[in-house]
């Protein structure tokens, strides 16, 4: 019950207007806490009342915007993730299946893999938790836990039940997803998020670059990145940007939340040609980077719009070792822009929730969004990619680096026999809204000679599973082969493989190219 008096700091502005702001907040304060000790003294039923708390917070906030989210102390590593990129465990993605969850993929020269544990790998036990019946969220708390600390994890591998004892360690995931060269001259820099630190791994990765293959040109692929701590995203502008620059600046409600943010040092880099890859995923500080660069005519942007999420959040301390990550202000890149698309504003009033299409940063040069709902969609979907890659590593030892390997035609026979076994049914998006027409039709009583016409028209529709996946073969090398790729090189190797069939990467290649210096 004194946990909950911490909720009550939180209950700011509810829709009192005729009131002064403390007198409104008093007084649902006071009501908050009556129905608390009501239910305290008259509930037929035992409450959880951290639970309580938790929901009631979280009901709140949901009708401010989706980031400003309360921390509690038991979820301390979930806040050393978002801040540092890092946290306590064993270095491993695991999924949900049904009632089940696995071993979906280990991180590389982490906890998990080095003792053993592979993907397809079915969590049995970790020390006295059964797995069966659990969440992934349940499974996960019990994963972590303090660096140094060791937990007994059982698996189901095919016919084996097999016990590992794994210490846990600080998993740092790397802001560098991925660094390669391409045509002796072009450094490529994946960035996934702007945690601590991260803008030095940047700068880290380009500068050996630099040095070893003496690049002179960078694409930096932003795609996917939601963003982080903006700090991160100023330093790294600082790169590439005269030293005083005003790269992004803040405005918000009280004053220590409106800032003017400028570049810090000279340049390191003040004139390498620079391509940055945005999608509609890159967000929040990926936003702030491509934009500034944009407006200030640093960099060539491309890709797709980017979400458009202006929104700036610090972290306030609670009572009791809890945080509440807080929306504080609205940034703008240079040119004055405020790229946020959503306003929640307008929909506290009542507003319906519209996303503004002028959001977000516009590339230079737009391309489509190639994504598609086809077969590809359905093998990942139902997890059939995973589990014929489960089942190739064990067939196969070793393969091909990833830059060089290919599935054969004796590959893609042998996952169609797999999936065979599965008794796999390819239905097309077509059939199924032609299905649910049938169904409409039939309802409808249409006279007995439409109704045939309509009918005649299904086998037109319906595409062996087989057909299909010749007919989109490249694509299911570049799904499955990745799939494959990830049980032997982990994410570099994935990265390094997906890149060869990335046509918007190419296209990056083919603007930086000629791009003068």
């Amino acid at each position: 019950m004194k946990q909950l008096l911490s909720f009550l700091l939180l209950l700011l502005a509810l829709p009192l207007l005729a009131q002064p702001q403390t007198t409104r907040i008093d007084k649902n304060l006071t009501i908050y806490t009556d129905v608390m000790r009501q239910l305290d003294i008259n509930y037929a039923d035992t409450l959880n009342y951290d639970e309580l708390l938790k929901t009631s917070i979280n009901a709140m906030l949901r009708q401010v915007d989706p980031y400003t989210v309360y921390i509690p102390k038991s979820e301390a590593d979930n806040l050393r993730m978002m801040t540092q990129g890092k946290y306590g465990g064993i270095g491993s993605i695991i999924l949900q299946r049904d009632s089940d969850v696995f071993i979906s993929e280990p991180y590389e020269h982490m906890p998990a893999a080095e003792a053993g544990l592979l993907p397809g790998d079915k969590l049995v036990r970790v020390d006295t938790l059964e797995c069966h019946g659990k969440t992934t969220k349940q499974v996960s708390d019990c994963l972590r836990g303090n660096p140094g600390t060791q937990v007994q994890v059982t698996v189901q591998r095919d016919e084996q039940t097999l016990t590992y004892s794994i210490t846990r360690r600080d998993i740092h995931l790397p802001a560098v997803s991925y660094s390669a060269v391409y045509q002796d001259s072009i450094a490529y820099i994946a960035f996934s998020e702007f945690t601590q630190n991260s803008a030095q791994e940047l700068l880290i990765a380009l500068d050996q670059m630099v040095q070893t293959n003496k690049v002179t040109r960078l694409i930096l692929d932003l795609r996917g990145n939601g963003g982080g701590l903006i700090d991160e995203a100023v330093q790294i502008l600082g790169f590439f940007l005269p030293k005083g620059t005003e790269v992004v600046s803040t405005k918000g409600k009280i004053e220590r939340a409106s800032h003017s943010y400028t570049t810090k040092t000279s340049p390191i880099y003040p004139s390498m040609p620079m391509i940055v890859m945005v999608d509609n995923h890159s967000a929040s500080a990926s936003e702030i980077v491509a934009g500034a660069l944009q407006d200030l005519k640093r960099a060539t942007i491309i890709g797709q719009r980017t979400y458009g999420k202006g929104l700036v959040q610090n972290l306030r301390p609670i009572a009791y070792g809890g945080h509440l990550k807080v929306t504080t202000s609205k940034y703008y890149i240079p040119s004055g822009r405020c790229i946020q698309a959503i306003d929640y504003a307008e929909r506290q009033k009542g507003n319906k929730l519209h996303k503004d299409t002028a959001g977000g940063i516009l590339p230079d040069i737009v391309l489509s969004d190639s994504s598609k709902i086809d077969i590809c969609y359905n093998l990942y979907r139902d997890h059939y990619f995973f589990d014929y890659a489960t089942l190739y590593h064990r067939q196969h030892a070793t393969i091909a680096p990833a830059t060089e390997f290919k599935l054969s035609d004796e590959d893609i026979e042998g996952f169609c026999k797999f999936l065979d076994t599965k008794e796999f049914k390819y239905e097309t998006e077509t059939g199924r809204y032609f299905k649910e027409l049938l169904e409409v039709a039939t309802n409808e009583d249409l006279d007995s000679t439409t109704l045939a016409q309509l009918q005649a028209l299904e086998p037109l529709l319906t595409m062996d599973y087989r057909q299909a996946i010749e007919r989109n073969r490249e694509e299911i090398e570049e799904w499955l082969g990745g799939e494959i790729i990830k049980r032997y090189y982990y994410q570099r190797g994935h990265y390094a493989y997906m890149l060869r069939f990335d046509p918007e990467l190419q296209r990056a290649i083919e603007e930086i190219t000629t791009t003068k210096h």
